[in-house]
């Protein structure tokens, strides 16, 4: 009996720490201090000036327990931060006889962005909606965006109202001159060969 005893004693002590770690190993961190002020007086009849000694970290990220284990951090995600990384996706009835633009207000819908009503970009709403463009996603809004208007067109966003434009892409003078083809009477010409009996 006596020995049981001591062996218990002994054996406590280690189970005690062991179980108090475990417990300081589930606690929850606590937010950095608060700052505290300082006072600092310059001169002989200056005014005080309150600072802060203690500032937060440069990659402070602020978290939030929403369950046993589980930490939310809590900053905005990166699509909430620029609407255009927000991912879409664009289904429209093949019987809907639709048009580009009816396709850009669809994909616009629930976004925060509307389409702007340029008339430059009256012949890009007109167009028909090709069958490739009856299904698009999951895309980031403004890769779905430039796919429903196609290479010739370029997107334009108003940050202030949130409104989507689209414009006509201006090709430079070098390239325009590199898609003219040769004059006709220089395409055609060619050498006369010799005939051979």
């Amino acid at each position: 009996m006596r020995l049981s005893a001591s062996l218990l004693c002994h054996l406590a002590a280690p189970a005690a720490l062991g179980g108090a770690i475990f417990v300081a190993g589930c606690a929850t961190t606590s937010p950095p201090p608060a700052p505290t002020p300082t006072t600092s007086i310059s001169g002989a009849g200056a005014t005080a000036v309150q600072t802060t000694s203690a500032e937060l970290p440069v990659d402070f990220v602020p978290v939030a327990r929403t369950g046993r284990y589980t930490l939310v951090e809590l900053v905005p995600q990166p699509a909430q931060r620029d609407l255009l990384r927000q991912v879409v996706e664009v289904a429209i009835p093949p019987s809907f006889d639709a048009s580009v633009g009816d396709a850009l207000r669809h994909v616009l819908l629930r976004t925060g962005y509307r389409l702007c009503d340029a008339a430059d970009a009256a012949p890009l709403y007109a167009l028909p909606l090709p069958a490739a463009h009856l299904r698009l996603g999951p895309l980031p809004l403004r890769d779905a965006l430039l796919a429903l208007a196609g290479p010739a067109w370029e997107l334009s966003i108003a940050d202030a109202t949130r409104q989507v434009c689209f414009a006509r892409h201006r090709t430079p003078a070098t390239a325009m001159q590199a898609a003219i083809p040769a004059a006709p009477d220089q395409a055609f010409r060619t050498e006369p060969q010799e005939v051979q009996p």
